[in-house]
């Protein structure tokens, strides 16, 4: 097939020479040569251009065109493998964030539960104490009441007696004679009674 081309290409190569040659005296003559189709030499130019350019379909539709088709393929099915996979860890990713919330929720309302049981035991000691220390003030109130109340009758007692020798001494010495011990007892008696009426 080479031998072929050769030889064609030999044989029309020495005519077309030969043409170019003639009709370059008349190229000024008859305009512009590169449009000149009755000239043989652009008639071939042409008839190669149209070889050329067919054996280049040829070579990028049995050959490029399907490598490129066959990267872009890939390209794509490896974009959707990325997309798949993208999808799939942003799923795991949603999933995870989800249990995240869910066991922050759980952890809240634990340590909630805790500290509202912490603060009711807290308010619990807290009234028991509190309860346990008013009966301690109740105890001590009652005893010291006690001990007023006796002592107040301890003093009302001294105080009686103190008042039947203080009166009875009193008219003896203002009297001259010493008076009747129920008189006095009974005098001193009304006395107190009205003072603490």
């Amino acid at each position: 097939m080479m031998r072929r081309f050769k030889a064609v290409s030999r044989a029309a190569i020495a005519p077309v020479g030969l043409m170019m040659l003639s009709s370059a005296a008349h190229a000024a003559e008859k305009g512009m040569p590169q449009l000149n189709f009755a000239n043989p030499l652009t008639l071939a130019q042409v008839v190669w251009l149209a070889i050329i350019f067919f054996a280049l379909y040829l070579l990028l539709d049995r050959w490029a065109l399907p490598k490129v088709s066959e990267v872009l393929d890939m390209r794509a099915s490896k974009i959707a493998a990325d997309l798949d996979a993208a999808k799939q860890a942003k799923s795991h990713a949603d999933a995870a964030v989800a249990e995240l919330v869910a066991a922050t929720k759980t952890a809240q309302a634990e340590a909630q539960s805790s500290v509202s049981t912490a603060v009711d035991a807290a308010k619990a000691t807290a009234a028991a104490q509190a309860a346990e220390a008013n009966a301690k003030l109740e105890a001590q109130l009652a005893d010291a009441e006690k001990r007023i109340n006796a002592a107040r009758a301890a003093s009302v007692g001294a105080l009686h007696d103190v008042a039947l020798t203080t009166t009875a001494e009193l008219v003896g010495r203002l009297c001259g004679f010493a008076p009747e011990p129920a008189t006095v007892e009974h005098a001193v008696g009304r006395a107190l009674a009205a003072r603490a009426a």
